[in-house]
């Protein structure tokens, strides 16, 4: 789902990135509770969001896909913390290891940043509507409104991609930049992820919902202060957040190589060199693909892994930590930039939700 430079017009990117702007703007407002309060899990789920992304689950039609954990960190931490979580990841993923393009960041996060948590969230709020914070049938909405805000992102990058050639072409009707027309994009997409990658995403959410409701209510507290709880709690201290959430990130880190055992790569994703011509009825790749595919050429680790291409294993590893490291800062950042924003606006140091479990 991460497209890359090229793909896109330079206007698609524009318009795509002009809608961001906004967003992001909003969402650094609608956080500033969650930045005082609960910094460190913004970066714990920027690191989720980043590396669930490189756990590559092969699809049938020999491409592959994967979860983004959005509507995950939607659920735990309120959507516009998903749209900071995710844009960092994805911005982290297409400077340093050219995941996803540069020029079309703008489109990437609109699809997996903005759209994917807030389809999602709507879709949760809509089925937990009336239940307990620990109901089954919470965890259950959580898994569906990640399934419904994946597919939702997916549509949205098909409708991207198969609009280029009908927007975008020269006199003779030749494709300019993606040559995947609506009704080649929309069922590749929708084969990716109405099945496999949807399925990985339901579980994946579920699992750790379900996980937080015997565990550790008082992290689901945060985005559901109000929200009554039924049946037996586990009483005495919660279980530290930060510290359980850090121990998943590093198992995580450690089966990252996992992702090296799906064959292919993701539809829409080729490097132009690899582009099927015939398929399309081209003669030769498009003119404006081949000018902006190169338009980043400074990644640490191209690809997530080593520029000789050997050590691939070695090298996924140290993608993952490099990865991970990119964000902390980049998180610190933000929070750097809120708090100080906050402190000018003469806004409370502290604010009424619940203190972090960590």
């Amino acid at each position: 789902m991460h497209i890359p430079d090229g793909y896109l017009s330079p206007a698609t990117c524009g318009a795509l990135g002009a809608t961001m702007v906004p967003a992001a703007a909003t969402a650094v407002h609608k956080t500033k509770k969650v930045v005082r309060s609960h910094a460190p899990l913004l970066a714990l789920g920027a690191a989720y969001s980043f590396l669930v992304m490189m756990f590559n689950v092969p699809i049938p039609d020999g491409t592959t896909a994967h979860a983004v954990g959005a509507v995950l960190i939607a659920v735990l931490l309120g959507p516009w913390a998903a749209v900071i979580c995710v844009g960092t990841a994805l911005l982290v993923q297409a400077l340093f290891f050219g995941d996803g393009g540069v020029l079309s960041y703008g489109a990437n996060t609109f699809n997996m940043a903005l759209v994917m948590p807030m389809v999602g969230y709507g879709a949760y709020r809509l089925l937990s509507r009336g239940t307990a914070l620990t109901a089954s049938r919470r965890a259950l909405a959580a898994g569906i409104g990640a399934y419904v805000g994946l597919n939702a992102a997916a549509l949205c990058a098909a409708v991207e991609l198969g609009l280029q050639p009908v927007l975008f072409h020269s006199a003779d009707g030749t494709p300019l930049y993606a040559p995947f027309h609506l009704a080649q994009t929309i069922p590749a997409m929708g084969l990716a992820h109405l099945t496999v990658a949807g399925g990985v995403e339901f579980a994946l959410t579920v699992g750790i919902v379900r996980y937080l409701q015997t565990a550790n209510v008082p992290l689901l507290r945060i985005n559901h202060p109000t929200v009554p709880v039924e049946g037996p709690v586990r009483t005495g201290q919660p279980r530290p957040a930060l510290r359980w959430a850090l121990v998943g990130i590093a198992v995580m880190v450690v089966l990252t190589p996992l992702g090296l055992l799906a064959p292919g790569g993701a539809f829409g994703e080729d490097a132009p060199a690899d582009l099927n011509l015939h398929r399309y009825g081209l003669s030769a790749v498009p003119a404006g693909l081949q000018r902006y595919t190169d338009f980043w050429h400074h990644t640490v680790l191209g690809g997530y892994g080593f520029s000789s291409g050997r050590d691939a294993t070695l090298g996924y590893l140290v993608s993952a930590v490099v990865g991970i490291l990119a964000i902390g800062a980049a998180i610190f950042l933000i929070i750097s930039a809120v708090r100080l924003l906050s402190r000018r606006r003469g806004a409370p140091a502290t604010d009424t939700l619940p203190s972090s479990p960590a």
